[in-house]
């Protein structure tokens, strides 16, 4: 059971997980492989997939991320909060001051699947990080740089978009906790910080 607490902020009532609701590396659902999502969405779905965005909406907020204790998270996938299905959200702030309130990517993606993927590798320069690991595990995560990725959103509308670079990797970490794999389960455990030659980094 998910627990929620409420908060009044610009006088509006809403929930929002707190970091006591994120379950934490070593819980089975991380390790399981999600069912998908059955449409029409169900009034529990529905609310769900309204959660997982505005945890990431808040905490990307510095006061209320700091007044409500949060990690910052760029996405946030169901089995993070204890539900096993195919359903995630991201979203990737702009980091260019003169379009910052138009997201990279934005969107709550419901059993999505990757149809195709570039061969050129990426990954960050700092190593990747999970709202559901407490620990700092360096190492490269190699990732495809490029994606084409197909998706449902919340009002059953398809799409098929491609996505590069820290879109990319952001969308191929959550969809990874779909299938009960974590960012770590990438990094090579002889050499974290091996690269190959056509490899890119991206800051």
């Amino acid at each position: 059971m998910v627990i929620s607490e409420k908060f009044k902020i610009y006088s509006e009532v809403f929930e929002v997980f707190l970091m006591k609701d994120i379950v934490r590396d070593g819980d089975p659902v991380l390790r399981k492989q999600a069912p998908k999502v059955k449409f029409p969405l169900s009034k529990e779905d529905k609310q769900l997939a309204h959660d997982l965005m505005e945890y990431l909406e808040v905490s990307q907020n510095p006061e209320l991320c700091e007044k409500y204790k949060l990690r910052a998270g760029v996405g946030l996938a169901a089995p993070q909060v204890g539900v096993s299905e195919m359903m995630a959200s991201v979203l990737v702030p702009n980091e260019d001051e003169n379009e910052s309130d138009t997201p990279l990517f934005k969107d709550v993606i419901i059993n999505p699947v990757i149809v195709s993927s570039s061969v050129q590798r990426g990954a960050l320069t700092e190593g990747e990080g999970c709202l559901s690991v407490d620990k700092d595990i360096p190492g490269y995560v190699p990732r495809a740089a490029r994606i084409t990725l197909r998706y449902t959103d919340v009002d059953g509308k398809d799409h098929k978009i491609r996505l590069k670079n820290y879109p990319a990797i952001v969308c191929q970490h959550e969809i990874d906790h779909l299938h009960g794999v974590l960012f770590y389960d990438h990094i090579n455990k002889d050499n974290p910080f091996t690269k190959s030659d056509d490899e890119i980094f991206i800051y």
